[in-house]
């Protein structure tokens, strides 16, 4: 049986100089399929590159994703696409924006 997916758009809803983005600048907007407007949330933080995915400090298990922007109500809202521009049958993803990649940094450490 096919999951009941829906098409979301995660739309930056604070300035871009707001502090809240401390060092998590603003992605622009992202569309995705997802369960639910909170599994929306997911779908965009799950794109983005985390700690444990690179050789930046910290690793070793410390998970950054509950830092992700794209988590908080203050940076960024959910809203149904209701617009029939992407269909909402098929897998859970990102459709359109750029979740950037560089928002974590692999280091050198020095020896």
């Amino acid at each position: 049986m096919a999951e009941d997916m829906k098409i979301y758009r995660l739309v930056p809803n604070a300035p871009a100089e707001d502090p809240q983005w401390m060092d998590r600048p603003p992605q622009g907007e992202v569309v995705v399929r997802a369960r639910t407007t909170g599994d929306a949330r997911l779908v965009a933080t799950e794109a983005e590159v985390d700690y444990t995915d690179t050789d930046a400090l910290p690793a070793e298990g410390n998970s950054t994703d509950m830092a992700s922007a794209f988590r908080s109500e203050k940076l960024y809202t959910v809203i149904e696409d209701m617009s029939g521009r992407f269909p909402s049958d098929g897998p859970r993803g990102v459709l359109e924006g750029r979740v950037s990649s560089d928002t974590i940094t692999p280091v050198q450490v020095g020896r």
